[in-house]
């Protein structure tokens, strides 16, 4: 018996295709164009090939936000990723307080990413703020406008207020989609709580898992509004990540070409390490 193949369904695709166009591949043309010319104005191009390229790839300036970035994002994945799973397996089930867990866990996930930025701004203030004052009252000598160690202390800890709550959504998910007849053969053998969670929980959250690993690794290296709002890549340039240097060559210094290219290279990052994490992630799955 032959299938009916209704082409028409292509109609409905077509508004989203032509979006994705003008959203994404017409901008990345046009950077890809900046990236391998250079212009002295008047709309004047001269080919440059992979000059800004090299120049990127070679420029210390470059390797710094780099690192920096790196150790931005691993200290983000390495508390939420953890954080997120516990509270998830902390929050209920069943009952009323089911609802009330997972709006409190969305809050965070409402606020822009601006005005978290400002808020922490203030909050972590070392004379007007709750959180400035109040480790500075302890014996804490803070003041993150002024101490790389505090600012990237205050950074990481604005991330993690922000976005543990959705890996701790994720990870629910995964959670109560589990069967009961799973825990009911383990409690019949005997199983603790770490052998549930080892042989059972934590297998049946790996996609989830997963989902939530290389959202917040996407998210964390592409960080801009929150970094910049709340240290503006200061003190010094002790926590300017690489999507803040990019933003003051572009914009700052107008460098077109070096930002295209620096431009492509971020993106060629973390799509090479998206499917690092992918693969590791998805490993043995059929197993």
């Amino acid at each position: 018996m032959n299938k009916t193949v209704n082409q028409k369904a292509w109609l409905f695709v077509l508004p989203v295709f032509l979006l994705v166009a003008f959203n994404a591949i017409i901008p990345l043309m046009t950077v890809v164009n900046y990236s391998v010319q250079e212009t002295f104005g008047d709309n004047t191009f001269f080919w440059s090939g992979v000059l800004w390229f090299t120049e990127v790839l070679q420029s210390e300036r470059f390797h710094d936000s780099l690192i920096r970035q790196m150790i931005f994002t691993f200290s983000i994945l390495a508390i939420e990723v953890p954080m997120g799973v516990a509270i998830a397996l902390a929050m209920p089930r069943k009952g009323p307080w089911v609802p009330v867990c997972l709006v409190l866990m969305a809050l965070p996930l409402l606020i822009p990413w601006n005005v978290v930025g400002a808020m922490w701004n203030i909050f972590a203030l070392p004379d007007i703020g709750l959180l400035g004052y109040g480790l500075n009252a302890l014996g804490f000598d803070y003041n993150f406008t002024r101490q790389i160690g505090d600012a990237w202390f205050t950074l990481i800890l604005m991330d993690v207020w922000h976005w543990t709550s959705l890996v701790v959504l994720l990870a629910y998910a995964g959670l109560v989609s589990i069967p009961d007849a799973y825990y009911q053969a383990a409690k019949i053998d005997g199983a603790g709580a770490f052998a549930i969670f080892r042989y059972i929980q934590l297998p049946k959250m790996k996609r989830v898992l997963t989902i939530a690993v290389l959202l917040r690794f996407m998210d964390s290296f592409m960080v801009y509004t929150e970094a910049v709002v709340l240290t503006g890549g200061g003190p010094g340039n002790s926590t300017t990540l690489l999507s803040i240097d990019l933003v003051k060559i572009a914009l700052g210094q107008f460098d077109l070409g070096p930002a295209a290219a620096m431009s492509i290279i971020y993106f060629l990052i973390i799509l090479a390490l998206s499917w690092v994490f992918y693969t590791l992630m998805m490993r043995n799955e059929e197993s």
